[in-house]
């Protein structure tokens, strides 16, 4: 009777491994399509081969980088609240200075000499009915981090948000061509210039401030060509987390956003010019994000209607695991 069962089981069985086969073949075995999932259609790869030296110009880049969000409303999740930005000239750092504005925030943007760029950015937040300044400097200096935040005080007022954005990415392919200079521009850029920000912040926030890091997918899975960077985004993520703990007394939370690539100056001022046609293709969605997709994350992660329980969080926005 067991031996009957068993080989009824296994006829059923090799019927479903049949209907499966079946459809397997009627299965057209074209290239999976890049996702479109938002409120408009996003680039795709392959994009126009392109290269840019160091710190990036979002004015030349093929396709122009998608920040102004059309289709997000605004609801006053920050009103009347005072967010300093690095990296706010341009990519992520413009797209979320915008956002804030539409939700009701004035706007500091702090860069490093993009001055063209910066003045796109502050333009747009003016536009959003904000005020906006931008402040040109060096994050790796404490002294510049010091008067960032003091002219952004005396500017608006008070100091409510710190986005720490501004970076620094270049590929080295082997450990032994990774210069002791790249190295340190690298981790003080990354890592200092975090730092020294929120030391120089957070005298001046009050309880309900938040401070939100971008940190990347390469904190958490690592990347070989980018060894050092990816160093420092791990490191970002581990400051996240202890400085949260160490500012819950106060009243300020503290979290991350871990973008996977994002189409912005940052990749195509260090990808080679090929590379930079193909970026974004690898992860699921076939793609990469647009900055105005990471946006409404730090709107989320800085507003305390929206995640007055979170801190010490870091959030992956990476097109898919």
């Amino acid at each position: 009777m067991a031996n009957g069962k068993a080989a009824r089981t296994a006829e059923r069985q090799r019927d479903i491994q049949d209907e499966v086969a079946a459809a397997d073949g009627r299965k057209d075995e074209k290239k999976p399509e890049a996702m479109q999932a938002g409120a408009r259609p996003y680039p795709v790869p392959p994009f126009p081969k392109q290269h840019q030296p160091k710190p990036g110009d979002e004015a030349k880049l093929d396709p122009p980088p998608m920040y102004d969000a059309p289709f997000y409303r605004g609801s006053e999740k920050l009103k009347d609240k005072v967010a300093l930005i690095t990296g706010g000239d341009s990519g992520i750092g413009r797209a979320v200075a915008v956002l804030f504005a539409r939700e009701g925030a004035d706007v500091a943007i702090a860069h490093l000499a993009e001055g063209r760029d910066a003045a796109e950015t502050v333009a747009a937040v003016e536009a959003e009915g904000r005020r906006a300044i931008a402040i040109a400097g060096d994050v790796r200096d404490k002294a510049f981090c010091r008067d960032a935040v003091a002219k952004t005080v005396k500017a608006f007022g008070k100091l409510d948000i710190l986005v720490n954005n501004a970076a620094f990415q270049v590929h080295t392919k082997d450990i032994v061509d990774l210069s002791e200079e790249h190295f340190d521009e690298t981790l003080k850029t990354n890592l200092y210039g975090y730092f020294f920000m929120a030391q120089a912040a957070v005298p001046h926030m009050k309880p309900g401030s938040a401070i939100v890091n971008t940190g990347s997918v390469t904190g958490l899975d690592g990347s070989k060509a980018l060894l050092d960077y990816s160093m420092t985004k791990g490191g970002i993520h581990a400051f996240t987390r202890s400085l949260a703990s160490q500012l819950i007394g106060r009243g300020i939370r503290v979290n991350a956003v871990a973008p996977g690539p994002v189409w912005t100056p940052l990749n195509p001022s260090d990808k080679e010019a090929e590379e930079v046609a193909e970026f974004g293709a690898k992860v699921p969605m076939k793609r990469p994000a647009q900055p105005e997709e990471l946006a409404p994350a730090y709107v989320f992660l800085a507003s305390p209607h929206c995640s007055s329980y979170i801190t010490g969080e870091i959030l992956p926005i990476v097109g898919g695991y």
